[in-house]
């Protein structure tokens, strides 16, 4: 069933932040528990701490000081939108987040979109406004699972290191 979502989960970044890691909309159980990649089953959290070779964060603060002390920003391409369930291809009438809110406070250095449609949406909304590199990451969704082992997923992700030193 097609619902029209707002995105209500605060951005995380600091003065600090190095990479933004965006993806399209909160999934209805990230949305639920008011934090990003909540999904029990999403690979999000487990890539980031063998990447970074440090304890998976279990508590929302706990992922939030993950995130300032590796110095990553994390949010959403997408402000509001109508989305079937978790569905990302489902996605219409897309309305893009102010992403200057962390551009304009963080000296970002690349931008890294975690699925084909976040990708699509900052491609379209914002890659004309800034010349930061852009490096599209495979989704972290149980739904990529076939795609994208976790193996895969750590392999594509290790972009991320060069960025945070």
């Amino acid at each position: 069933m097609r619902s029209n979502v707002e995105h209500t989960i605060s951005p995380i970044y600091n003065e600090n932040s190095k990479i933004l890691i965006l993806g399209s909309m909160p999934s209805p159980k990230s949305r639920q528990q008011g934090f990003y990649y909540a999904h029990p089953q999403n690979r999000f959290w487990p890539v980031l701490s063998q990447l970074l070779k440090q304890n998976l964060p279990q508590s929302n603060e706990a992922k939030t000081e993950f995130l300032f002390h590796n110095r990553i920003a994390l949010w959403d391409v997408l402000k509001s939108c109508s989305i079937e369930g978790a569905d990302d291809a489902s996605i219409k009438n897309a309305v893009p987040n102010d992403l200057n809110l962390i551009l304009n406070h963080a000296n970002i250095r690349a931008v890294f979109t975690t699925g084909t449609k976040s990708t699509s949406f900052y491609r379209s909304f914002w890659l004309s406004k800034n010349d930061l590199p852009l490096i599209p990451l495979p989704s972290t969704s149980p739904a990529n699972r076939g795609r994208y082992p976790m193996e895969r997923l750590l392999e594509e992700y290790r972009v991320l290191l060069d960025y945070l030193t």
